[in-house]
């Protein structure tokens, strides 16, 4: 399995919003990312089992460009893969596993189901909460979580550690059952 995480690099961007991939991925496995042209990838065990973790370096409109380059490297097919990334139409607290869909809106899976031609992919989506009014959608993702904000993340994150276990072990429709209703709060 290979746990894409979208985000866009650099120091500028490491704690927004748009990021919770990149921070979910760090939070799996925070040491000695591998540099390759498109991308960084790292390996750890869920459920014991190998899963590689992946950021593309393409910044997030254009994370599709880094899919060839993975799916060549490690010799995966979309099948193998998951994405995950952030979704302002979910609180923050929240998750949703699916196995497929639209690009919802994020600039990011748009890249990725225009490359790879099916909105066949799986995905989670991490809730970072509504866009608060009269700050702007691009303004809002790209601004940083509060202190009591990542802390509710962290606990999201090791939901979403489990909720890959399901998916590893027993599927991600049974995971989908399990995860999809749960909210993490403060």
């Amino acid at each position: 399995m290979v746990i894409v995480g979208l985000g866009n690099p650099g120091p500028r961007y490491a704690f927004t919003r748009h990021n919770v991939g990149f921070l979910f991925l760090d939070y799996l496995e925070a040491k000695r990312w591998r540099t390759e042209k498109l991308f960084e990838w790292n390996k750890t065990r869920i459920a014991n089992h190998d899963v590689l973790l992946v950021k593309p370096t393409t910044y997030m409109n254009l994370s599709g460009i880094a899919m060839p380059s993975v799916m060549s490297f490690f010799g995966v097919n979309v099948d193998d893969i998951i994405i995950v990334y952030d979704d302002v139409s979910l609180k923050l607290g929240k998750i949703r596993i699916r196995k497929k869909g639209s690009n919802g809106g994020h600039n990011g899976m748009k890249s990725i189901i225009e490359v790879l031609g099916t909105e066949e992919v799986k995905r989670i989506r991490v809730g970072i909460g509504e866009k608060p009014k009269g700050v702007s959608l691009v303004d809002f993702v790209l601004s940083e979580f509060t202190d009591t904000e990542f802390e509710i993340l962290q606990k999201v994150f090791k939901l979403i550690k489990e909720a890959l276990g399901v998916i590893i072990t027993e599927g991600i429709e049974k995971a989908m059952s399990i995860y999809n209703s749960l909210e993490v709060r403060p």
